[in-house]
């Protein structure tokens, strides 16, 4: 006997089915045995409930047309009654929602069934009154502004006398910042932050270096932060210190030297 090959159409038949299982949870949307159980009782589920559909829809429509006949002192199988005999051929779908969406045609039509139920002869034509629509609210309007009034005229003001030199120096100069750091250096060393003219940071700020040159300049001691500390620990007097550091800075080795010499003198 030949050899039949038909692995395309194995794989073939089988992604169709892996493709309707698609979304399942587990390996129902996997594993081809499992998938071919589900999709089959997928299918048998999807029958079943094409017919359920029709029923609850049915129910539902029976409900609404029970409702709406119930506020004209109906009931639902006295209305079918009286539309069968007054030859009135509307679906349970369509009285629904006129029941639902149009009270005052399902009204007539309720007005009909019951002509046909007494023996009276049913009319071919209904006059139906409508309740009149609320009217839309008016757009409120808007208020005019009131009319501006004329400004009283003011008395001619009288011509400023102009500033002098002096006061136009003084306020086109801005006044001179100085960083935090700048100025307690300033209250170390006892310099007046006011005294400086110009900084050399950025905008004009005066720095500590620019606090420290006037200290130089007025001829104040210039020593590190550490020096000025190990001089009060050692209690020796900064102004007898010859600094040996950068720009002629007192160092803490120039504080440690001044305290040997005056322990050895």
């Amino acid at each position: 006997m030949a050899r039949a090959a038909r692995s395309v159409h194995a794989r073939k038949k089988r992604r169709k089915v892996l493709e309707q299982a698609k979304g399942y949870r587990g390996t129902k949307h996997s594993s081809y045995k499992r998938a071919k159980e589900q999709v089959w009782k997928s299918g048998v589920y999807a029958y079943q409930g094409r017919k359920q559909r029709k029923r609850d829809f049915r129910a539902l429509w029976i409900q609404r047309i029970n409702a709406g006949a119930r506020e004209h002192g109906m009931s639902y199988s006295q209305l079918i009654h009286g539309l069968r005999l007054a030859e009135i051929d509307l679906d349970r779908k369509i009285l629904s929602d006129l029941a639902a969406t149009e009270p005052e045609i399902f009204a007539g039509i309720v007005a009909q069934a019951k002509n046909a139920l007494d023996g009276n002869p049913v009319e071919s034509r209904v006059s139906v009154e409508r309740k009149p629509e609320p009217a839309a609210p008016k757009p409120r309007a808007r208020r005019k502004p009131a009319a501006e009034t004329a400004p009283a005229a003011q008395p001619a003001a009288e011509p400023e006398a102009e500033p002098t030199t002096e006061a136009t120096d003084a306020a086109e100069q801005p006044e001179v910042e100085a960083t935090e750091a700048a100025e307690r250096r300033a209250e170390e060393i006892d310099v007046e932050v006011e005294s400086i003219d110009e900084g050399s940071g950025a905008e004009g700020r005066i720095l500590v270096e620019d606090v420290e040159e006037a200290a130089e300049e007025e001829g104040k001691v210039r020593a590190t932060d550490a020096a000025e500390r190990k001089a009060e620990e050692l209690g020796v007097d900064l102004s007898a210190v010859e600094g040996t550091g950068q720009e002629g800075r007192i160092t803490v080795g120039d504080v440690d030297k001044a305290a040997k010499d005056g322990e050895d003198g």
